[in-house]
């Protein structure tokens, strides 16, 4: 019975668990809305960049690794995200996973040929192998991550010559602004977990 749009998208062969997840990631009572964008420059990648840490900032908000994405198809974000690992107890719910699901949805294809995606932090070995499945053109990031980075920075997942598709990457655009987000979400962490030792270790 097609009594929802999600039934409807299911009967039209797009898989209910991938659904349900680009629905799910939407703010409740909104819907995804592309948005146009410019001409192809590094003003451009600052745009969409800027987009992608508005998400990262949504994340820090619900205390997630602030993290936040955006996929670009000619000139228009069709998928955005920010990470809900724990909002939703997902360890795949990484920004970049979820906007490739919205993009995915948007298109009605597996294959996002000529899409870029804009992300705040290095992708992760997971995200950076599902976005060569998906075959994205390229990858934009702001800040690298020298733990997990697979951009270049630990492994070199996006453009391996090992693998049937090579991503172009550029990393670095927006790289103090995003970096700065992250590094006050840990500041805060830091700081709790001190506040909560030192009332531990407090006389009653």
């Amino acid at each position: 019975m097609a009594k929802s749009c999600r039934t409807t998208a299911y009967l039209n062969n797009v898989p209910v668990a991938q659904l349900d997840r680009a629905f799910a990631y939407e703010a409740k009572g909104r819907r995804f809305k592309p948005c146009l964008g410019r001409s192809n420059d590094m003003q451009t990648e600052k745009r969409f960049m800027g987009e992608a840490l508005k998400e990262a900032e949504k994340a820090f908000d619900l205390d997630e690794v602030p993290v936040g994405a955006v996929i670009v198809f000619k000139k228009r974000i069709i998928g955005r995200a920010h990470n809900q690992i724990k909002t939703l107890k997902d360890p795949t719910a990484h920004a970049e996973m979820i906007a490739l699901t919205q993009a995915a949805a948007y298109l009605k294809n597996e294959r996002l040929k000529g899409c870029d995606m804009y992300v705040t932090i290095e992708p992760c070995p997971m995200c950076a192998g599902a976005l060569v499945l998906a075959r994205v053109r390229k990858i934009v990031y702001a800040a690298g991550d020298p733990k997990t980075g697979a951009c270049g920075s630990v492994f070199n997942l996006a453009s391996s010559g090992k693998l049937n598709h090579r991503i172009t990457v550029k990393g670095g655009v927006m790289r103090s602004e995003c970096g700065s987000l992250m590094k006050e979400f840990f500041r805060k962490k830091r700081l709790n977990k001190a506040k909560c030792l030192e009332r531990s270790h407090s006389p009653a």
